[in-house]
Parts: C-alpha cells; structure tokens; sequence
C-alpha cells in the first residue's frame, strides 16, 4: 500500500497473540506518546508565536511576518508568477501595471518559477522590476533541474530574465515525486544552489511541492537546512493528505519559513464548494505561514485580495472548527485536491523529466 502505516487485518491466532503489547511494548508506545504531545505543543506555541508577530497593515501597506529563520520579513501576500505571465499573454503593459500596483499597495513578495510559460513569466517580471523596482520586492524564483548543470542553468536563466544580479530566494520546484529528493542530492542540483549561494547569486534555499506529505518529508530528511517549505494550505487539506497537520510542524521546529499556496484548490474551493474565496485566503493566513502565494490574472483580483489582506483578523479556532466541519464530508476523498491525486496539474517539465507523457 502506499501510505507509511501497516493497514494489514491480520487474523490468526498466534498474529493476535503477538499484538498484544508487552511491558516494554507499552512503555516504548507511552513514550512516544508524550513525544509526539511534547513536539505537538511546542508546534503550537511556535505557529501562536508566529501569527503574534504580523505586523499591522500600517507598517507597509500589507500585514508583514517572519520568514523562518532568515531574518527576512514579508508581507503576508505573495504576487504569483505563473498568473502574472498569463495575465501578460493578454496584455503585457497591463501585467507591468499590476505588478508596480501590488508594490504599491504593500505586496513586496514576489513569486516566479523558471518554467512559468517558458520563461515568459520571469521576462515580464524582469521588465516590471527592472532598476526602478528591484529593491522594493523579496524576488523568489523556483529551479526545475535535478541535476549539477541543469541546476545552474536554472539559476543563471533565471538572473537573466528577471534583470537582477541576485534571487532573494531559489527554491527547488515541484518536488512531487517520491524520488526527487533522491535526485537533488545524487545528482547535483543542491550542490549547484550552494555554490550559486556562496557566489552571491541566491541568498536563500528552499523546496516546493503539492503531492504528499510522504515527499516532502522525504526532503525534509535530507542533510540541509532548508530556509523555506512551500505547500498547499486551505480548508480541504486538513481532512486530506494533509499538508499543514503533517509538515507545517516540522517546519515550524526547524525554523523554516512555510510558504502557503492553493488556497482556492486551484481556484475550485469557492467554485464547486462554495467557500468565498475571502473566507479561503482568511483561514489560509490564520495558519502558520509566513506568506501565502495567490494568483492574479486582473487588477480587480489584486485589489481584492490587497483589501482582504489589510482587513485581516486571524480566524479563531471555534470558526476554524466550523468551517472545517462545513467542508468535512466532501474534503476527504480529494476531490478538491487534484494536485494531489492526478498528473494534471503537474508541470510539464517535470513530468517530462521523469519519463511521463504530458497529460
């Protein structure tokens, strides 16, 4: 079976004699117990701790949090790169306007990813910023490449297109299948970021990934400190596959900045499930997340969610209840959730990069 746990039913006698756990068995599973209580609470404390540092809207024009352990601060929207490029396609002067509005407006975060409509994301945001803009936003952009080469490629491409000297924050994307981070490690692509970082090209380090938990801990075991973790958070996720009950903790102990995306479903939460799409990103940023990337393909969506960021109050835990109870029945199968459960949302990079046919 796929899931880490033994779901086997196993029904001979002498297997439900072994079952039973013996004193040490007992003492073994107490402990662990209280461990995982311990590390459970001290999550809390860390993600209450968090959310008490948002600052006010006033200080910036949005809400600002800590990112991790980086030092950084960011506001609590993040613009997203692969809407910016489509919003591009139809009209590149008005996704130029967009990007210096959201500036002005307080959302000093920006997103991008090296494969974003073949770069073309990169490019327009390169024009937007350019030397007027670049030091007013946290620049993040994303590398597709396992590999030593590839992963520099990546990087160097990247620098081009976005008409800047350095890249605030690289991180390795779509980490989605269960041997990628296998790849990174074997192959060369986080040596390739560590150079890149030593040489003043990036500054700091993190994945993304919208499959399964399983794979991002899989990366969170490897041999790094990771200054950020990118993962789906929204109302569905905590019934299924769930991001923020499985990682977001872990994080929370090694100090590295979560990164919230999806939190629309890919825009069908507020669609087919009838959760306004205000109530979505306000229960998104009531989690522990230092920033939640949103998509905007129109300077209406922008001004929307800039309001909705202003007027953000965190969702106490009696409404969070609520609203998860609301979401219970329909959550649990994933039907919400695609990127978790089918190929369709997967770039076509990567999926290309591991042998599998476009879809």
């Amino acid at each position: 079976m796929s899931d880490d746990t033994d779901t086997s039913n196993d029904t001979g006698a002498s297997n439900k004699t072994t079952n039973i756990p013996n004193e040490r068995e007992s003492g073994v599973s107490r402990r662990n117990f209280i461990s995982g209580s311990v590390a459970g609470a001290t999550a809390a404390a860390l993600g209450a701790q968090l959310l008490s540092q948002t600052t006010t809207a006033a200080t910036n024009g949005l809400p600002m949090r800590p990112l991790g352990k980086t030092g950084e601060q960011v506001s609590i929207l993040c613009l997203g790169g692969w809407h910016i490029g489509a919003a591009a396609k139809e009209s590149e002067k008005e996704a130029i306007r967009m990007m210096h509005a959201a500036i002005d407006g307080g959302m000093t975060f920006f997103d991008n990813a090296w494969d974003y409509h073949d770069g073309g994301s990169e490019t327009v945001m390169g024009k937007a910023l350019g030397p007027s803009h670049r030091d007013k936003v946290f620049l993040m952009t994303k590398g597709c490449d396992r590999d030593y080469d590839g992963a520099m490629r990546c990087i160097d491409d990247s620098l081009r297109r976005l008409r800047t000297d350095h890249i605030d924050l690289w991180q390795f994307h779509e980490i989605i299948y269960e041997n990628d981070p296998d790849w990174v490690f074997e192959k060369g692509g986080i040596k390739a970021a560590v150079d890149a970082q030593k040489a003043g090209k990036i500054r700091h380090i993190g994945f993304t990934g919208h499959r399964d938990p399983r794979v991002h801990k899989l990366m969170l075991a490897k041999p790094f400190e990771w200054a950020t973790v990118q993962m789906p958070i929204n109302v569905m996720d905590a019934h299924f596959r769930s991001f923020q009950r499985e990682i977001v903790p872990l994080c929370l102990e090694r100090g590295a900045g979560v990164l919230g995306m999806k939190s629309l479903g890919g825009g069908i939460i507020p669609t087919e499930a009838g959760i306004p799409a205000a109530d979505c990103i306000r229960y998104a940023l009531s989690q522990p997340v230092s920033s939640l990337v949103v998509g905007l393909l129109t300077m209406d969506d922008l001004m929307k969610n800039i309001e909705t960021a202003r007027g953000f109050s965190a969702m106490g835990s009696a409404e969070q209840t609520k609203l998860l109870a609301q979401v219970q029945a329909v959550a649990g199968d994933g039907r919400f959730e695609l990127y978790k459960t089918t190929m369709r949302m997967d770039g076509p990079y990567h999926a290309k990069q591991h042998g599998f046919e476009v879809v």
